[in-house]
């Protein structure tokens, strides 16, 4: 059964930053907003262990990592840039009564 994680409030999610937020079991997701919508993807980039909050760029909605520079459309979790081929996990966001959340 899914369960409902508050990651913070929507207020500090600030378009041009990745935000990094804890999971119950312990890894991270990062989110961004881009064009006033919020979303969330796995924070680990599916090509190097590299945390994208800590290590990536974000612009407009792409993410890049730069520790191999692949990089990746966070409204679909999507490779756009090698060497990354494997999508990132994505997570529906809903925002309710200001705080985002998502299910796991």
């Amino acid at each position: 059964m899914a369960e409902t994680v508050i990651l913070c409030t929507a207020d500090e999610v600030v378009e041009g930053e990745i935000k990094q937020a804890p999971l119950p079991d312990g890894t991270h997701v990062a989110l961004y907003r881009v064009a006033g919508a919020i979303y969330a993807t796995a924070d680990m980039c599916t090509h190097g262990e590299a945390s994208l909050a800590e290590e990536g760029i974000i612009n407009g909605k792409i993410v890049e990592c730069t520790f191999h520079f692949g990089t990746f459309d966070v409204t679909t979790g999507e490779p756009t840039g090698m060497p990354c081929e494997i999508a990132l996990k994505t997570y529906p966001v809903t925002v309710v009564d200001g705080n985002v959340q998502i299910e796991v």
